[in-house]
């Protein structure tokens, strides 16, 4: 094979960002995904710097005041020790948003218009990270990661600088979100209140399509989310699925034969109708002398006396630690995550990883990571019918349980959360 002046040329300069790649990376509130990402970067000698409000590392001043049980949410943000010399908080937003919301200062915290909103809490991030690009455009970062919703301050400064704006996507794309959800709307009238999703501003929405318009690359975490790009109106950067990694995976769990007793099912998320939480009343109330049903999960802002007649009926949780959450899901036969609209689904990594067998749809992380009936099932998002066969086949035939379990197990142990963070490094070396 004959290789051209030009493609050597271009191999040279991959090789050479891919060592010297220096990467500015930023979200304001950090979970699983953003520790293995800015995790990973770090270890490939590509971050140079990461911004953050709130950053605990072990035996900071933050990590001691988060052993006191008020402020026990703090350690929440820990992140890897590797990552302290390059992590540059930013938390007087954020901590004045956790002190509102701890004190039910709604009108402080509200959806966009609060002065200590999550909203506002992005855009001040923003705004800070494009002023490091400014300042250091001299030194020069090749390449600025941020998340949507937090990342249009920063990429308009990275075009400026001439360097390369990376984009996450951790949800669907916003168009396809209110098509799929207004349809909900008028299917489950009496749970409209619960879909929150739809009282994003203009002006917020244009932002979404302002970052998405100035991406060079995009990364998103399943391939739903990906096929909901195709509702944008214009041509867009390259998109790279790279599916998150799995927690621990336990070593010793037990499955109690059900013989006579209930078959427990577990539902952990929001529970709105963006979750299909309606869809798994529908089919429970069905069949429900055969099955316990707990759920986790904060109601809406708004009140739905559909959603509270229907959780009287069941064990509901409005909020557990993380810890309780993974014990519960080993306690617990199958959890059921009927989503209707899911950038991923950390909670069906979380049960697999917990060798709790999942029910979910292809509009989550499922197709990705779940082969239907060896490691766990796929239905259709919207059908109660499939969703009630599934559970039905599970009260027919509970030695599936055990035996999916098992499977999901093992696929969680075969990809720990590095690999996703080793994926992503990989990936934004060969950015172009």
């Amino acid at each position: 094979m004959v290789v051209t002046k030009f493609e050597m040329a271009t191999n040279v300069l991959v090789l050479i960002r891919a060592i010297f790649m220096k990467v500015v990376f930023s979200h304001p509130t950090g979970n699983a995904n953003v520790r293995a990402a800015s995790l990973g970067l770090m270890k490939a000698g590509l971050l140079s710097e990461f911004h953050t409000t709130i950053a605990c590392f072990p035996g900071s001043v933050i990590d001691q005041i988060g052993s006191l049980g008020p402020l026990k949410e703090l350690r929440r943000r820990s992140y890897d020790p590797l990552l302290k010399p390059v992590t540059k908080m930013h938390p007087l937003l954020e901590m004045s948003r956790m002190i509102a919301l701890r004190m039910d200062l709604s009108s402080l915290t509200k959806h966009e218009k609060g002065i200590f909103s999550i909203d506002a809490v992005y855009n001040d991030l923003d705004r800070v990270v494009a002023s490091a690009i400014r300042s250091k455009s001299i030194n020069g970062f090749e390449a600025v990661y941020a998340y949507e919703d937090g990342a249009l301050q920063s990429f308009i400064q990275a075009k400026k600088s001439g360097i390369k704006k990376l984009y996450d996507l951790p949800i669907g794309y916003w168009r396809m979100a209110k098509q799929l959800l207004e349809i909900e709307r008028d299917v489950w009238p009496e749970w409209a209140a619960t879909l929150s999703g739809l009282e994003d501003s203009e002006q917020k929405l244009q932002k979404k399509d302002e970052e998405l318009s100035l991406a060079d690359q995009i990364f998103v975490a399943s391939t739903f989310t990906a096929t909901t790009l195709h509702a944008y109106p214009a041509a867009l950067a390259p998109v790279k699925v790279i599916p998150y990694g799995f927690p621990t995976v336990v070593t010793n769990r037990n499955y109690s034969p059900i013989n006579n007793k209930p078959l427990k099912i577990l539902f952990v998320g929001g529970l709105s109708q963006r979750k299909g939480i309606a869809n798994l009343f529908t089919a429970i109330d069905k069949i429900e002398k055969h099955v316990q049903l707990t759920l986790v999960g904060k109601k809406p802002d708004n009140d739905c006396p559909a959603l509270n007649k229907a959780l009287a009926k069941h064990n509901w949780i409005s909020s557990l630690p993380h810890q309780d959450i993974l014990k519960l899901m080993r306690e617990n036969d199958v959890l059921i995550f009927p989503s209707l609209f899911e950038g991923f689904g950390l909670v069906i990594t979380e049960a697999m990883s917990q060798g709790t067998p999942v029910i979910t749809t292809e509009r989550t992380c499922g197709p990705d990571l779940i082969e239907h009936g060896r490691n766990g099932w796929l239905i259709e998002a919207g059908s109660t019918g499939q969703l009630q066969q599934a559970i039905e086949n599970l009260l027919e035939n509970p030695e599936l349980i055990e035996l999916t379990g098992r499977a999901a197990l093992q696929t969680a142990a075969n990809r720990p959360w590095h690999l996703y963070g080793e994926e992503l490094v990989a990936s934004i070396k060969q950015v172009q």
